[in-house]
Formats: structure tokens, C-alpha cells, sequence
């Protein structure tokens, strides 16, 4: 059984202006990972999963869930 993963890495990006290619090298991923986690087409592993939090310096919890993140602007239940 497959749990989708959501995750808050694109909104990460784009609020510290690094490209999928800037993360991807730093993570030692191909950028195509990066954009497959992002259209949620890829769960990480543990590993990346945290290596991606650390860049990011914000715990895992930031970034991803097991259900979808509320939009900005809105009140989670």
C-alpha cells in the first residue's frame, strides 16, 4: 500500500530562491528528483527526506505529511 507523501518543497524554494538544480546538487540528487518529489510522482527516502529538512534548517514535519498541507492563508482544522 502506497501513502501519498505531500510535501512543502517548491513553497521552500521559491521563499529562499534556490532552483530545483541548486538543491538537487547540494542534496547530490539529479534535479529531476527534485521536481518528481515536488509534483508528489516520488516519496523520498528517510534519508533524503531529512537531508532535505536540514538544508532547509526546519524540521521534517515542515516539510512533509501524510495529509495535505492547509493553503496559505487558510486555518487547519
Amino acid at each position: 500500500m502506497s501513502e501519498t507523501v505531500y510535501n512543502r518543497i517548491a513553497l521552500l524554494r521559491a521563499e529562499r530562491n534556490v532552483t530545483r538544480k541548486q538543491l538537487a546538487e547540494a542534496l547530490g540528487v539529479h534535479y529531476q528528483t527534485i521536481g518528481y518529489l515536488e509534483r508528489g510522482e516520488y516519496s523520498p527516502s528517510l534519508s533524503l527526506a531529512l537531508r532535505i529538512a536540514g538544508y532547509f534548517e526546519v524540521p521534517v514535519e515542515v516539510v512533509f505529511s501524510t495529509r495535505p498541507f492547509p493553503r496559505i492563508g487558510e486555518r487547519s482544522a
